[in-house]
């Protein structure tokens, strides 16, 4: 799979799983749960929690390469955000969307990991 469509995979399962965390949380309204997700979905939120994971040495070194393929992908430039906070957001997303569709078990522990720092 191309590493942008395993990011734009990526995207919706991890947006999947924040909102489920969100609702679970015990957040009631949409706008809640909407101004509660920002913290988890926006490209600036997903950069600080790429950088903070790499930090703590947690991924293999497969990851870190499908992180840096994802990271390196030829994309459009975005209206929101500087490209390298972007890009580094495309990489964790490109490596979710990975984890998604070969190894649950550990897309499940990296996600227990973003959600409950």
């Amino acid at each position: 799979m191309k590493n942008l469509i395993m990011a734009y995979l990526g995207d919706a399962v991890f947006e999947l799983y924040v909102r489920k965390y969100l609702i679970n949380k015990g957040y009631g309204t949409v706008h809640e749960l909407q101004t509660k997700s920002l913290d988890y979905v926006s490209a600036p939120s997903q950069r600080r929690i790429l950088e903070s994971l790499l930090n703590q040495n947690i991924f293999t070194e497969e990851e870190i390469e499908i992180i840096n393929r994802g990271r390196n992908a030829n994309s459009h430039k975005s209206k929101t955000t500087d490209v390298v906070t972007y890009h580094k957001a495309t990489g964790l997303e490109c490596l979710i969307g990975y984890l998604y569709q070969n190894n649950e078990t550990r897309l499940n522990e990296l996600m227990e990991m973003i959600l409950c720092e």
